[in-house]
């Protein structure tokens, strides 16, 4: 019929979608576009003889403009994300590394890391490896697969050959969980607030056949310091305490860049006028949880 009564942000229509439905009906709707705590990021794959020396990672994650991508695909509304914890959780911490898009750092840190010499415009190392590895994501998903492509276009500019690889949802969530992807999956999480990252980056939380594929630290990730600061996190009941641990945290992923991180994404609403008292929450509760508060005015 054309009309349309709400279309919550948590699990209604993607950002593209509503981006593209505001320009055609925003004289009779809000649109509310809510920063949220959906983690889009890039797993590395450590077993990966090309990606174990942490310096090639920050050069990849330096040559990729995410500042642009959010600009270009999302008109600015995804925020780019520095790590795993969001700005809007208590236990961020503003003083861990950043990296902005700077082509000619990540340039260095590839010859640093020992991928100087350039042939057909790819990189290689002195046993003469290429410098080529394969992304892996969700087919079907048009906007992230839009994303791996300008990904592979700035990553050329800097010497890394980038294959994308997009496989149906089932196929890519079997082979993430049981660490079949060869060099990088891209895909989303959600953060829980205040939640200790211990899943996802704890050494004993390294799925395998021996804990029967359990854990998420897809990327294989071993660093002591980061387990001794995520069993303290989880023992620690003093807030003070508690953010100076999580300052660890993100301190030590910000070096080290087991996962790319990319933006969060924000959740789009899409309001009738006449409907009142919504108040997206942009966290796991659903805004429909409050809805006796709501009201419709004509």
């Amino acid at each position: 019929s054309g009309n349309v009564d709400y279309v919550l942000g948590e699990l209604g229509l993607s950002l593209d979608q509503v981006l593209a439905f505001e320009k055609r009906h925003k004289d009779k709707y809000n649109f509310v576009y809510k920063p949220a705590l959906i983690y889009e990021h890039i797993d590395t794959m450590l077993d990966n003889k090309l990606l174990d020396d942490r310096r090639v990672r920050q050069a990849i994650l330096t040559a990729i403009d995410r500042k642009a991508i959010s600009e270009k695909l999302f008109e600015g509304k995804n925020p780019v994300a520095d790590g795993p914890i969001s700005p809007l959780d208590p236990m961020f911490s503003p003083t861990a590394k950043r990296y902005g898009y700077d082509a000619a750092a990540a340039r260095k840190l590839l010859d640093d890391a020992g991928f100087k010499d350039i042939k057909n415009g790819v990189r290689h190392n002195a046993k003469g490896e290429r410098l080529s590895i394969e992304i892996t994501t969700t087919a079907g998903n048009r906007v992230r697969e839009l994303v791996a492509q300008v990904i592979q276009s700035q990553l050329r500019q800097v010497g890394v050959e980038l294959r994308i690889k997009a496989e149906p949802p089932r196929i890519f969530s079997e082979g993430l969980n049981r660490r079949q992807f060869s060099a990088l999956a891209m895909y989303a999480w959600v953060q829980r607030p205040e939640g200790v990252p211990r899943s996802l980056l704890h050494s004993k939380e390294i799925p395998s056949a021996e804990n029967g594929w359990s854990g998420q630290n897809y990327p294989g990730y071993r660093n002591p310091d980061m387990d001794a600061a995520l069993d303290a996190a989880e023992r620690e009941i003093d807030p003070a305490k508690r953010r100076g641990l999580f300052a660890d945290i993100q301190r030590i992923h910000a070096e080290d860049l087991p996962v790319l991180p990319l933006f969060f994404r924000v959740d789009p609403f899409v309001i009738p006028k006449q409907l009142k008292g919504v108040t997206p929450t942009g966290h796991l509760n659903s805004s429909t949880l409050w809805v006796e508060q709501w009201r419709w005015e004509n």
